[in-house]
């Protein structure tokens, strides 16, 4: 069985419906059925969070953090460990650093990371990715 990792990308796709929010869909549906939740870390979450509350305001946050819950997702904190793997990727690849946390995380649990940035693209040979687009 395949674990899943969502980074912000994916998340975002899925709640505002755009482009890859069907594959999001179904990877969710996936792990509903399976109780194998999808991982993510709480880096990211923070980053899904700010990007709401800044382009469609805090009432739009309040609903979808009364919607996560309910979701088959699995919120996981940047210990000390998951921060040395993500510092690790942001100093030898070039991208954010909350983009290095999803892939640290998806190193420690051996999960595919599903996303659809492409500064994720020089870690395909380190990492299993899901591409969304």
């Amino acid at each position: 069985m395949v674990r899943h990792v969502f980074d912000s990308y994916a998340l975002l796709a899925y709640l505002r419906d755009e482009d890859g929010a069907d594959a999001v869909q179904t990877v969710l549906e996936q792990a509903s059925r399976s109780g194998n939740n999808v991982q993510m870390c709480e880096v990211n979450y923070a980053e899904v969070q700010y990007m709401i509350r800044r382009k469609h305001g805090a009432d739009a946050w309040a609903h979808i953090a009364g919607v996560l819950p309910g979701l088959p997702i699995s919120f996981v904190a940047a210990g000390r460990e998951l921060s040395d793997w993500a510092a690790e990727f942001k100093a030898r690849h070039k991208m954010s650093l909350t983009d290095a946390y999803a892939a640290a995380l998806a190193k420690k649990f051996k999960a595919e990371l599903v996303t659809g940035d492409a500064e994720f693209k020089p870690l395909a040979d380190e990492i299993k990715i899901k591409w969304l687009c």
